[in-house]
C-alpha cells in the first residue's frame, strides 16, 4: 500500500531540520519503503516539511518508519 506522509516543521525549526537533514536524508536512503521524498518549501524557499511517499503492508509499518527515524 502506498502512504503519503507530509509533515510540516514548527515555525522557527529550520535550523533544527538543517542540523538533523544529513541523518534523515541517510535513514530515507536506507529505508527500502521509501519510493518518493523531497522537502516543502516555503514561499522564501526555505525547507518547511516533508512530502515522504512510502511502499508499506500496513499503516502500523509507516507508523513505525517514522518513530524509527531521527525525527521519530
Amino acid at each position: 500500500m502506498l502512504v503519503a506522509l507530509i509533515a510540516k516543521d514548527k515555525p522557527g525549526a529550520l535550523q533544527t531540520r538543517l542540523d538533523n537533514r544529513e541523518a534523515h536524508v541517510a535513514y530515507l536512503k536506507s529505508n527500502g519503503c521509501v519510493t518518493q521524498a523531497g522537502p516543502l518549501l516555503d514561499d522564501a524557499g526555505d525547507m518547511c516539511g516533508s512530502l515522504i511517499v512510502l511502499d508499506v503492508a500496513s499503516m502500523a509499518a509507516a507508523e513505525a518508519f517514522l518513530a524509527a527515524g531521527p525525527y521519530g
